[in-house]
């Protein structure tokens, strides 16, 4: 593959002539782009098959599916293999995803069928566990009995007494939690948990805005959280050292991560400096497609697309399923094999790294989204590796399809989260204040009162300093006007 394959990036070729006209409101937002159909052909025989089934399916846009299914392979494959980079570092095969659709964009139906092979091996772990732990704690209350008997034995010396114990050797270890999955853990209950749990797990939700508004990312919390889960997607060992647990120190574990989330529930989380700074946003892949509510006109399953889902599942259950590489001696903690480039693939690699630096730089396509620009070839090796385990869980080596594929995909996140990103669409502000018009618009009313807005208008904007802010952001976008001070009443200047 040679440079002159990548387009640079250039969004503003497809920016429509503008309509606004002088009398006209100001936008709230800048005009959003058209968003390039996901390249769903790149996610790979296996993936895309499923991805575009489920779409067909559920009836949502590919890119939800995309999303959903590329999440379950990452963590299915992450356990196996890290990506060896040209550098000489290994990488994890973890992925961070960030899905934005709206209410009634059926992204939990569509991620259900994604996530069936988890569920599906979560209750095999389940049903074993139940077992094993009536053998545990009876092996668990023996071992206790025994100790306390060594240890009140009056007849034994020092010496002897140790010696009782070296015999009677270590406590049974519990077995480790049935799950691979978990909503919503603050990034403390995660380690915690993490100390007997399986070595690799996922944080996928359909309720995104659990996470991201949730305990572990309220402002005291935010910065040390964000910090904890950049370590786990570089995968460091994780140190922890708190007063009433100890010290935990974990290695050879992997986490991956697909939260969807509604738009306005998101923007917080992902217009954040301080996340930016830290660097967690680099990390994490975003898609926002389009709504296609509206256009749904209820269709029978196609055979041919329930065959797709299924094979999808039962190649990615069998990675779920198969032995994990662990460290000698250790339950969950894994040794991953590496898995190299084949020398077409690393030049395909270089050509894409150099194709995305050379956009790079002040006053440059990718300026705006530097943080993510700088991490996005590694994003690409982290998917190749992860396309490649998919279609052979012993595979040794990604080669040129799988990483044409990455940066396919690659490629076209970058473009997304550009897109995004000059439309401003992860401003909370502006959400809010869009939010607040959507809502006076469908009141059927043309005044609105202030009292109104804080017993009826949408939760994100029932306290008075969110209401002020809104409010005062559409009087300055000339949508409303305040007709009076006491009680305060608003105007719908113009239907939008």
């Amino acid at each position: 593959m040679q440079a002159q394959d990548f387009k640079p990036i250039n969004i503003r070729d497809r920016r429509p002539a503008s309509t606004h006209r002088a009398d006209d409101p100001l936008p709230l937002y800048p005009e959003l782009l058209p968003s390039e159909e996901y390249p769903v052909d790149a996610l790979g025989p296996t993936l895309s098959k499923a991805a575009q089934a489920i779409a067909n399916k559920i009836q949502v846009p590919p890119a939800i599916a995309a999303q959903s299914v590329l999440a379950v392979a990452s963590l299915g494959a992450q356990a196996h293999a890290d990506v060896l980079m040209p550098f000489g570092q290994e990488r994890p095969l973890s992925l961070f995803l960030v899905t934005l659709a709206g209410s009634g964009d059926r992204k939990s139906s569509a991620d259900a069928e994604a996530l069936w092979p988890i569920r599906k091996r979560e209750k095999a772990l389940k049903e074993e566990y139940d077992l094993a732990i009536k053998d545990w704690s009876i092996e668990a209350a023996a071992w206790q009995a025994q100790r306390k008997k060594i240890e009140a034995d009056k007849k034994l010396n020092y010496s002897g007494q140790m010696d009782e114990l070296r015999a009677l050797g270590d406590e049974p270890p519990r077995p480790l939690f049935p799950f691979i999955t978990a909503p919503d853990p603050t990034i403390e209950g995660l380690i915690k948990a993490w100390v007997n749990a399986p070595a690799a797990l996922g944080i996928f939700t359909a309720e995104g805005g659990q996470f991201t508004g949730g305990h572990g990312m309220n402002q005291d919390n935010r910065l040390k959280s964000a910090a904890g889960f950049s370590e786990i997607w570089d995968g460091k060992t994780i140190k922890r050292v708190r007063a009433g647990d100890g010290v935990s120190i974990l290695e050879g574990r992997r986490l991956a991560l697909h939260l969807m989330v509604q738009p306005e529930a998101a923007a917080g989380f992902l217009a954040d400096p301080l996340l930016r700074d830290q660097g967690l946003l680099s990390r994490v892949l975003v898609v926002s497609p389009t709504s296609i509510a509206g256009t749904r006109a209820y269709k029978d399953v196609c055979p041919h697309d329930d065959a797709a889902i299924r094979a999808y599942g039962a190649r990615t259950l069998s990675i779920l399923e198969a032995p994990l590489p662990l460290a000698d001696g250790k339950r969950n903690e894994l040794q991953p094999r590496s898995l190299k480039f084949s020398p077409e693939a690393e030049v395909i690699w270089k050509t894409f790294f150099d194709h995305v630096e050379g956009q790079l730089g002040k006053g440059r396509e990718l300026a705006p989204i530097g943080d993510l620009a700088a991490k996005i070839a590694e994003h690409a090796a982290r998917i190749a590796g992860i396309l490649a385990i998919v279609e052979d869980v012993r595979v040794t080596e990604i080669g040129a399809s799988e990483m044409e594929n990455a940066v396919t995909l690659a490629d076209w996140y970058l473009e997304e989260a550009l897109r995004l990103q000059q439309a401003a669409r992860m401003d909370p502000k502006l959400i809010k204040a869009k939010l607040l018009l959507d809502w006076m618009h469908g009141t059927g009313k043309e005044i609105v009162t202030f009292s109104d807005i804080l017993r009826l208008a949408p939760n994100a904007i029932r306290l008075k300093s969110s209401a002020d802010e809104a409010v005062a952001t559409l009087v300055a976008h000339g949508w409303v006007e305040e007709t009076e001070k006491r009680p305060r009443k608003l105007r719908i200047v113009r239907e939008g």
